[in-house]
């Protein structure tokens, strides 16, 4: 079997796409390669990957160049937040032409500039919390999740949350283990959202982000929707926030009610 049908036939495992380590270990030079991408019948993703027989493509895939950028930072390199939430199919991120990665130490310095559409980070993720979706390394959904509703606001967060639920890439179990991470920083923060539990949310309304007729009107379609998904809501208020005994209790006894058996 010769190089070039190998190559064809790895890549159709991998979006089309190959390495240039790969299409060597195949039997092609450099030079070979070089040759096939000025004929068009290959297209640079990114360093050292390639797009194979690129004319019976519209574009450049978008798992394809993912899984291109990821292979060019090296094997330590893994996809994360809302790049590893599109590999998962997680929904409730906003789309971008952005890919993130995490990558340890000092390896990505020298290939950031020839990637301007990725987004390096240096995140500390364990050998656990990391998995391979269709052959690309990226964190595992939990973990995902985890790392998004940080870096998104109140509505997306609890959007991510509930599509991970639904498409049961998380558990409530697995979700509710997270709140002994908030000290390490993971959880705490989604913007007014305070707590989560099996399909309960509370919140604290602000005077300024909640005091117009505007905001009034898009908290309760908001609140609706999520209604009727399932979930249960508890609003408090800075007021209620004076009372340190008030919110705890409030929230227990809703976390018993939700946990109790059904009669």
């Amino acid at each position: 079997m010769d190089a070039l049908t190998v190559l064809r036939r790895m890549a159709a495992q991998r979006d089309g796409v190959v390495t240039l380590r790969q299409a060597r270990a195949a039997g092609l030079t450099v030079h070979e390669v070089q040759r096939l991408c000025r004929a068009g019948r290959w297209r640079v993703v990114a360093r050292g990957g390639y797009l194979v027989d690129a004319d019976l493509h519209d574009g450049i895939p978008r798992r394809a160049r993912i899984r291109a950028v990821v292979a060019s930072f090296g094997p330590s390199a893994a996809a994360v937040l809302g790049t590893a939430a599109e590999l998962h199919g997680i929904a409730g991120c906003r789309r971008t032409d952005e890919i993130h990665l995490s990558v340890p130490g000092k390896v990505a310095r020298p290939l950031r500039a020839a990637h301007p559409e990725v987004v390096v980070h240096q995140l500390v993720v364990a050998p656990g919390e990391l998995v391979r979706v269709a052959g690309i390394a990226t964190t595992g959904s939990l973990r995902t999740v985890a790392d998004v509703i940080l870096r998104e606001a109140r509505y997306p967060a609890v959007c991510v949350i509930d599509s991970a639920l639904n498409r049961g890439l998380v558990t409530d179990e697995e979700l509710l283990t997270r709140p002994r991470l908030i000290r390490g920083g993971y959880l705490l923060g989604i913007g007014d959202l305070g707590w989560r539990v099996p399909r309960l949310i509370a919140e604290a309304d602000g005077r300024g982000p909640h005091g117009t007729s505007e905001a009034v009107f898009a908290d309760r379609r908001r609140q609706n929707r999520l209604l009727n998904a399932g979930w249960r809501i508890l609003r408090f208020t800075w007021q209620d926030t004076l009372d340190p005994h008030y919110i705890p209790w409030t929230v227990r006894q809703a976390i018993a009610a939700a946990q109790a058996p059904r009669s």
